[in-house]
Parts: structure tokens; sequence; C-alpha cells
């Protein structure tokens, strides 16, 4: 579990491709000083396990579900990636919670300046706005953010300075594409709230005594 509170950015260092998966080192600094094997990183959004690591960096195993459905496998030595490590159970909680597991991507559409603030629209699919609301929850590459504004094909959120400059966000552009995770919490609740499906009666015994 994650909060969406990126510590740092890291930087992709290699890539090592199999047929249906991938290897990646990524170069970090903060999320080294306390990192063992087995450890949950949030990479740019994805929950990935650390399979081993140097002074200087980390590498993690990527599966082709995880290529299939997130931006890893669009990825290059030198890409840039948000970093955090998963809650620690005594920690501070700031953002909300993230589970790592990506519901699909988006493409960002606009990029405006709103004073200090800058504007992020994105657009993305019908299973992803399905469960977003204005002033709910939204991780965009891992990060926590807010969103400001729901239309029929597209959200918007607004960010602020202090977050465009501590991730990758302030090096986005019109066309780039990127992770997004519904707030979890919505998720649950909208399956609860789904009435349960009737049971068919069409059996095997059914079609036989009518002929089939």
């Amino acid at each position: 579990m994650f909060t969406g509170i990126i510590e740092e950015i890291g930087k992709i260092q290699g890539i090592r491709n199999g047929v249906h998966s991938s290897v990646l080192t990524l170069g970090a600094v903060d999320i080294l000083q306390d990192i063992h094997l087995g450890d949950s990183i949030a990479v740019s959004g994805v929950c990935l396990t650390v399979t081993s690591f140097s002074r200087s960096s980390f590498t993690a195993d990527v599966m082709h579900e995880t290529l299939e459905r997130s931006t890893l496998g669009f990825l290059r030595p030198g890409s840039q990636v948000n970093l955090e490590r998963a809650m620690p159970a005594n920690g501070r909680f700031g953002g909300h919670f993230v589970s790592g597991h990506v519901d699909g991507t988006g493409t960002i559409c606009a990029v405006e300046q709103d004073g200090s603030a800058v504007w992020y629209t994105i657009k993305t699919s019908e299973k992803v706005l399905q469960y977003l609301i204005e002033k709910g929850s939204v991780a965009i590459d891992g990060i926590s953010l807010t969103v400001a504004r729901v239309e029929q094909d597209r959200f918007a959120v607004s960010v602020i300075p202090h977050t465009a400059q501590k991730t990758i966000l302030s090096g986005k552009r019109v066309g780039d594409l990127v992770n997004l995770e519904n707030d979890c919490i919505g998720k649950y609740v909208a399956k609860l709230m789904k009435p349960p499906e009737p049971e068919s009666r069409i059996t095997a015994d059914f079609l036989i005594q009518h002929g089939y």
C-alpha cells in the first residue's frame, strides 16, 4: 500500500527484455537508504518488487500483464520515473490509499498554466472515468491528486508547483501517456452496491428436456 506522495525521481539505467516480460534497473538515491529484497516500490504508480539492489540502483521484474496495462513498456534507458516505497505502519498518511495496481492509462491532451498552478487534462477510457468524481482522488503516475473536473471522455487536475517540481509531471507534454489508478475505496463501494446477477435457469438438463 502506498500514499501517492512521491519520494524521489529515479532514472531507468537499463532494460532487459524477455519474450513477455522485462527486468528494469533503476537508479535512485533516497529510497536506497532503507531498501531490502522483496520490498515493494511504486514505479510511476506501478507496484514492483525489489529483486536486487546496490548503492546506486535496484532491479525489478515486470510481467506481461503489467506491460500491457501500464506505460512501463514504453520506458527507455534515461527515462525518469516517480518512486515511492510502501507506506510503513507507523508512517504519516499524506495522500490517499494507493495500491499500485494500475486501472488503465490516459493521454495528456492539455497543459495550461493558471497562475502558479498547472492544469493537466487527461483523456482516458470509460472504465477509468466511471470511478472519478469531482474532488475525489486519483493517482497519476503514482501521484496522489484531486480531481478538479470530469467530462465525457476526460478529466482535469490542478497541480501546485511543489508537486510538479518533485515529480515527473513537470516534464510531461501533450500526447504523453500516464498511468492511472482510481480510488480503491470507490471501486469496492461500487462493487458492493451493484445488485447480484440472477442465476441462469438454463442448464444441461433444461436443454435436454426441451429437445436441444
